[in-house]
């Protein structure tokens, strides 16, 4: 029985931290599998898309929504779209080709922003 307390305080002091800090162990082990491709964070925060980025093809762009209401990412292409985001969900999309992607939320589309590849 002590064991089994033992066991119980153990995994939620590591599911503690894990929450505190804000962990993700899938993508940390994304990461640690391919760190080259790894790339640029774009913001969603106050209805818009932030920055815009030139990247190499090959590379994965990571979205996060930070505002308070759901946000899709959608290019204009139909290359990819996101389900929708809510507060802090991500979506993540590995470019593969050269070119300039528009992208928008199809929830509001006057929220609008381009990824380059080069």
């Amino acid at each position: 029985m002590k064991r089994m307390k033992w066991l119980f305080s153990l995994s939620t002091a590591i599911l503690s931290a894990v929450v505190i800090l804000g962990i993700s162990l899938p993508r940390l082990a994304a990461k640690a599998d391919n760190p080259s491709t790894a790339g640029p964070e774009i913001k969603i925060d106050n209805f818009s898309f932030g920055p815009d980025v030139t990247i190499a093809s090959g590379t994965t762009v990571t979205w996060t929504n930070h505002d308070d209401v759901p946000h899709v990412v959608a290019s204009d292409s139909n290359v990819f779209k996101s389900k929708a985001l809510d507060t802090d969900d991500r979506f993540s999309y590995t470019f593969t080709k050269p070119g300039t992607y528009v992208y928008y939320c199809t929830v509001h589309p006057r929220m609008t922003a381009k990824v380059v590849v080069q």
